[in-house]
């Protein structure tokens, strides 16, 4: 059986605030788990004015108050962006609040560009090389390790899931290597998704935490009840990455009929290479694009993202992607 997620980055649309984007992830939230949906995750990102999601552990602990069931998470924290002692003690706080809810899933770039990164980190010294002992450092915290001379509380003892995420090879082999659950960023970057995941299941090492490798990948849906409505609700996802790819990020930008069909050859390529793992359509339509994509991967989970301007389209979109669901 095929487990469905939602991935959140809490969009800032335009014409309103980030206070307004976290007030509607909380009701989408509570949306996503009365419709049956697996878990919900929350991406780190730093310097964009349309994503709120920048202090993941906060608005996590938001939406574990609004929710009572749904596996809640991140998806990911940037490890390189943080000593490993603060994440343990930040998902070890969550893991006591909503316990057996909370999952945290890492990765190693740093969810900004490098002028960001330098901000936060003061120093570049630690970075994606040091991912891995990184990761096994976390573990140590939540294993109550006493070679580390020191207990992290809250941390020690809780049980939090850790995943690997990747949108490369590296990911897929360090999850493997670790005995991990392994998140492919397919949504935005599906270039390397079968491969990553060949590797990932052959090498696979079972651990304490897992005994067979698990696959996650990510995969968009802008569902409507007509393919008509479906399309324009995408434009805005790909006004977005049109801006973020010529350096002008911004807020979640109002469809604009046509924009696709208005674009360069060039730009038009871009978006049918990130956004090939999608589904633009109606019920039939998603349902008939997962079914294949599950086919063609064999993934364990789906993590549905997809931003839209409309929140009440976004809503329904959510609707008709479960119900697309609940028919393979």
């Amino acid at each position: 059986m095929t487990h469905f997620s939602v991935l959140d980055l809490v969009p800032v649309v335009e014409g309103s605030t980030a206070r307004e984007a976290l007030a509607r992830s909380v009701d989408f939230a509570a949306h996503a788990e009365a419709l049956g949906f697996h878990r919900y995750w929350v991406a780190e990102h730093h310097g964009m004015p349309g994503i709120a999601s920048a202090a993941t552990a906060v608005v996590l602990a938001h939406i574990g108050q609004a929710t009572s069931s749904i596996r809640i998470g991140a998806g990911g924290i940037m490890l390189p962006n943080h000593a490993p002692l603060l994440i343990a003690e930040q998902f070890g706080t969550l893991a006591a609040l909503f316990p057996g809810r909370v999952d945290l899933g890492l990765g190693r770039a740093p969810g900004s560009d490098q002028r960001v990164a330098q901000a936060m980190r003061r120093t570049l010294a630690s970075g994606p090389d040091e991912f891995p002992r990184d990761v096994m450092e976390l573990q140590a915290y939540f294993a109550g390790d006493e070679r580390l001379g020191f207990q992290a509380t809250p941390a020690a003892g809780e049980d939090v899931p850790l995943w690997i995420l990747g949108s490369s090879l590296y990911g897929a082999q360090l999850a493997a290597a670790l005995g991990l659950p392994y998140a492919f960023a397919s949504h935005f970057a599906p270039a390397a998704l079968e491969d990553a995941i060949a590797i990932y299941r052959r090498d696979f090492r079972p651990s304490a935490q897992l005994d067979r490798p698990y696959v996650m990948a990510g995969f968009n849906v802008f569902a409507a009840d007509s393919a008509e409505e479906a399309l324009l609700l995408a434009t805005s996802m790909q006004q977005a990455f049109v801006r973020l790819r010529t350096g002008q990020p911004g807020k979640l930008r109002p469809p604009v009929p046509g924009y696709f069909e208005s674009l360069p050859p060039q730009f038009q390529a871009m978006l049918r290479d990130v956004l090939s793992a999608s589904s633009i359509g109606t019920q039939d339509d998603v349902a008939r694009d997962l079914s294949a994509f599950i086919e063609r991967t064999g993934v364990d989970e789906l993590i549905l993202g997809g931003q839209i301007y409309d929140f009440e389209a976004r809503k329904r979109s959510l609707e008709i992607a479960m119900a697309a669901a609940r028919t393979l």
